[in-house]
């Protein structure tokens, strides 16, 4: 199958967070941009250490309806044999995307393969997207002059005021929409927990996991285009 047709998702496999909570991915993050894609393009799955990357068991607490897709058993099988994202070619697939999740917080911004393959995707001209937490992975990509990914692009991700409803700042090393903020991005946000996808240029973010069918549907529009 050409690139033009397959899109990489790429999810955590951090399973605790700084304080030794249970994380990982966050399911409906991963669900519904899964099935409005799907139809449509090939999806191969990856993360640092490849197969079985863990789900945040909160979120199958919370998204009952979204176990369709650890039931799935084309998902089940992407899932266990996940590629590791050292062994990704950007050259196979038309876009990246990022699920989120606490986990992706922990071991995406400093993995030096996540970042050589982000910048790559992103120097390449192709479509970077990440959710919630995901745009976390993307802090240290940067254009081949050494310029952020965010600096002076408008760009979302799960807010400050989400983060601390939801008790876990000392959870993660950074709170993302401060570190938009820092590398020069124009921080948007809906109120807690409402839609908010932002498209600009060839990055496409979403703020938390209500965006979640919303960036599925960015990034379908942009590859069709």
């Amino acid at each position: 199958m050409s690139s033009t047709r397959k899109v990489l998702f790429v999810f955590t496999s951090a399973d605790k967070t700084l304080t030794g909570k249970d994380t990982g991915w966050y399911l409906p993050e991963a669900a519904h941009p899964y099935y409005v894609l799907s139809p449509h393009f090939d999806i191969d799955f990856a993360a640092p250490k490849g197969p079985n990357p863990p789900v945040d068991p909160s979120s199958t607490e919370l998204f009952k309806d979204d176990i369709r897709f650890l039931d799935d058993q084309t998902v089940t099988s992407k899932l266990a044999n996940a590629k590791k994202l050292s062994g990704v070619d950007p050259d196979d697939y038309a876009a990246i995307f990022y699920v989120g999740g606490h986990g992706p917080v922990i071991d995406l911004p400093e993995d030096p393969v996540n970042v050589k393959l982000a910048s790559n995707f992103y120097r390449a001209g192709k479509l970077v997207a990440a959710v919630c937490h995901g745009p976390a992975a993307l802090v240290n990509v940067a254009d081949a002059s050494g310029k952020s990914i965010f600096a002076g692009r408008h760009a979302t991700a799960f807010s400050n005021a989400e983060e601390e409803q939801v008790g876990k700042v000392k959870d993660v090393p950074f709170l993302v929409e401060d570190k938009i903020k820092s590398l020069g991005g124009i921080y948007e946000a809906a109120e807690p927990w409402q839609p908010k996808v932002i498209v600009s240029g060839e990055v496409i973010t979403g703020q938390n996991p209500a965006s979640a069918q919303g960036i599925g549907e960015a990034v379908l529009r942009n590859l069709q285009k």
